[in-house]
């Protein structure tokens, strides 16, 4: 869902016709987001993929780490350097966002890599070796990729967001049935307050996430930047289902452990948000600075 939205806010009319219907009626099934690299994480300006200008195209090479999806997708928006860093240029400058059509890239030195995670998550690790792509495939101007990367992210923050408040919702709602239901010592366990009071509480942490993570969509509808309010739903919500985890865990005790009640394996998923996209750490600093004017910490 966040991946075309830099086609759609910075590609060109043609780009914009050629790919965003066949998103729409699903003949373009799936697109990854090409940025993230093993010496880079979030330190985006730290990059490496270069991509050389030969002509009508563009030859990528480079390796790219943490990509979900892409050995299922037909699409990725890929950000690389186009520009080497140079003393005195800002390390975010001469950054440029290509559109990859990964049947070609495939056929033509992209190695796909699946990575094994302790979650259901499709990730993989990438190797460009060589890899053309058309110079019509550049979105917006060259080196100015960076900030177009940024609205991209901001949506990335606020999907995010609400999955995790799906996930908060999910626990809630799995963990207060088993309350009911659960009889020990002649009684539902529910009746307990060291029962009710850790759902109640996920529950209030939970709605106070799902408004700042409606306020957060209202401004990116707007066409605003909405960087502060993206940042604290993905924080906030992130934080809530993590503390609904805890409160559903807790309320099934050890039937929380067996795999015939999927408590655990969204245990595990759901944690998974506190690091990526984006870790929580990151986001405060980003308020710290942004927001609080405080120094740059990093």
């Amino acid at each position: 869902m966040y991946v075309m939205g830099t086609v759609l806010r910075h590609g060109s009319a043609a780009q914009k016709a050629a790919w965003l219907p066949r998103v729409a009626d699903g003949s373009v099934r799936l697109q990854a987001f090409g940025v993230t690299e093993p010496d880079s994480g979030t330190d985006t300006g730290a990059l490496r993929t270069f991509a050389r200008r030969e002509g009508d195209r563009f030859v990528v090479s480079g390796r790219k780490i943490w990509i979900s999806r892409a050995e299922h997708s037909d699409l990725m928006v890929l950000l690389c350097r186009t520009t080497p860093l140079a003393e005195g240029m800002r390390k975010t400058d001469g950054l440029s966002v290509l559109l990859v059509d990964m049947a070609d890239a495939r056929a033509n030195g992209l190695t796909i890599r699946p990575i094994r995670t302790m979650m259901n998550h499709a990730t993989t690790e990438l190797s460009f070796d060589g890899v053309p792509v058309p110079a019509a495939n550049l979105i917006g101007e060259e080196g100015k990729g960076f900030r177009y990367i940024l609205s991209g992210m901001n949506a990335e923050r606020i999907l995010i967001a609400a999955e995790c408040i799906g996930d908060a919702k999910w626990f809630i709602e799995k963990g207060a049935a088993y309350a009911r239901d659960r009889v020990v010592f002649g009684r539902p366990i529910g009746r307990n307050q060291g029962v009710q009071f850790p759902l109640a509480r996920a529950y209030a942490r939970m709605r106070a996430a799902e408004l700042m993570l409606h306020e957060a969509i209202r401004l990116y509808e707007a066409g605003g930047n909405p960087g502060a309010e993206a940042n604290m739903a993905k924080l906030l919500a992130a934080e809530a289902s993590w503390e609904a985890a805890e409160a559903c865990l807790q309320t099934h005790g050890g039937a929380g452990f067996a795999e015939d009640y999927d408590v655990e394996r969204k245990f595990r998923e759901t944690r998974l948000y506190q690091v990526a996209p984006i870790s929580t750490n990151l986001i405060l600093s980003y308020l710290a600075e942004h927001v609080l004017g405080l120094p740059r910490s990093y």
